[in-house]
């Protein structure tokens, strides 16, 4: 066989078409990979709308993928065929420049390679991805339980085990929607007294179920005033792009309390004498490089944290998209290409 499928965006703004395209051959240092499922994320829209000025079209998004290594390039060591690997947004480093010397891959100077948008992606029944990238599989973990790990999974995972708070501390997560809802189960894993924050109160045996110690409904309370109630926060796990409902719990910090930002609201307005007056801090989080979705997915096979996804073969990926756009989904969307 020489020939696979594959959903591309042509141009700008164009729709997701399915094709027929050549099975891509290996170069050095790279593998290549046969789709078994990819996530649909939010961010694929930066190549669906043509948000990246450098991205060459046509292109085919994805960078929640996990598969199977079906062959490897010249140089390639201690990956082989047959290997089951996931990968993420990071989509390579150089290795040498002075952020990757001191183990910030994600901000390589020379390299600024995303999966999917500067390199074709997993909405296809193969990709190809240079090694720096890839992650272990757990046998553990089904390629759909897996695949919305290696972005919203890895983001909310790293992001909490890199806040500072230890176990027993009150760690708040507001939203509970894609990202919230994992974020949620890693937090109470960690052993975090944890706190859902999310709009209705409906959405109250959703959070306790997924582990949370208390719910806070932002629809018919002050999302700052319960937190201080209850001492106030370590940290707040921020997944909404809504400014105002970031604003509004910022006053449920505790003393050295984050605010950390995992959705990305266009502006945001903050109190500074909110943060002098408590020695408090607003922080961002990217996702993570090959390592930390490695540790995500073992992690998540470790406690039990799991994904709720909605499933959709590739031949109907723009309907999945459109799914996930629509903000209906419940509450991760993945495509299956029968691999």
């Amino acid at each position: 066989m020489s020939k696979m499928r594959a959903v591309q965006v042509a141009s700008p703004k164009g729709p997701l078409e399915l094709v027929e395209r050549d099975i891509p051959v290996p170069a050095k240092g790279q593998v290549l990979i046969k789709v078994q499922a990819c996530g649909v994320c939010h961010s694929d829209m930066f190549t669906k709308e043509g948000l990246f000025p450098f991205i060459q079209y046509p292109r085919v998004p994805g960078h929640e993928v996990v598969g199977v290594i079906d062959a490897v390039g010249e140089d390639v060591k201690n990956w082989k065929v047959g290997q089951r690997v996931g990968v993420g947004w990071h989509g390579g480093n150089c290795g040498y420049c002075d952020n990757c010397r001191r183990g910030y891959f994600f901000a390589c100077q020379n390299i600024m390679a995303v999966t999917g948008i500067t390199y074709d992606g997993g909405y296809a029944d193969y990709m190809i991805a240079p090694v720096e990238v890839l992650a272990l599989v757990p046998d553990g973990l089904q390629a759909v339980e897996a695949a919305p790990l290696m972005c919203a999974g890895v983001t909310t995972f790293n992001a909490l085990r890199n806040s500072g708070a230890q176990g027993g501390d009150l760690v708040a997560v507001l939203g509970l929607g894609g990202l919230g809802h994992l974020a949620v189960q890693f937090a109470a894993k960690m052993g975090f007294k944890t706190v859902s924050i999310a709009r209705g109160k409906d959405k109250g045996e959703l959070a306790k179920k997924l582990g949370a110690w208390q719910f806070i409904d932002s629809q018919t309370a002050d999302p700052a005033a319960e937190l201080a109630k209850l001492g106030g926060a370590k940290v707040i796990v921020s997944t909404v792009t809504v400014a105002d409902a970031v604003s509004a719990a910022m006053g449920g910090l505790g003393v050295n309390g984050t605010m950390l930002l995992l959705g990305v609201p266009q502006s945001l307005t903050i109190d500074p004498s909110l943060l002098v007056s408590g020695s408090r801090s607003v922080k961002g989080w990217y996702s993570g490089v090959s390592i930390d979705s490695q540790d995500t997915l073992n992690f998540s096979l470790l406690s039990g944290v799991r994904s709720m996804n909605e499933s959709y073969p590739l031949e109907k990926a723009a309907e999945a998209y459109d799914h996930m756009m629509s903000g209906k989904a419940r509450f991760r969307v993945v495509i299956t290409t029968g691999n």
